[in-house]
């Protein structure tokens, strides 16, 4: 079980250590300024969607510290494993050979059937 204390207190160092205010990590974190004022209270425990939140908008925070304590803070980027990149959704794209080109015009075509085009000055 977390102490709504303690946790408190790392949510705290967080906040502090990004330099934010409690409105700017809120606004962020996409919660609402009196979820972290409760929180920050003791008055009410963080529930799972706002952990997650905080993990996702700052990867440097582990999430067994967050919630236990154990660990780092913040975690050292080079101790997290490279995640896979995501592949291209579209595989019919043609590989361009440009060994002996310049590319003088490109045209970007979105989903929405509108269009960009950018030339070389």
């Amino acid at each position: 079980m977390i102490n709504s204390d303690d946790f408190a207190k790392r949510l705290q160092k967080v906040i502090d250590y990004y330099s934010e205010s409690a409105s700017s990590f809120s606004e962020k974190i996409g919660v609402q300024r009196s979820s972290i004022s409760h929180i920050l209270s003791g008055r009410n425990k963080p529930s799972l969607d706002f952990v997650l939140k905080v993990l996702s908008f700052y990867p440097e925070v582990e999430l067994y510290w967050l919630l236990n304590g154990k660990g780092e803070f913040p975690f050292q980027p080079d101790q997290i494993l490279p995640i896979p990149e995501k592949k291209q959704e579209s595989a019919s794209l043609p590989k361009i050979d440009t060994a002996n080109k310049s590319i003088d015009k490109i045209v970007i075509f979105y989903k929405d059937g509108t269009f960009e085009d950018f030339v070389k000055n």
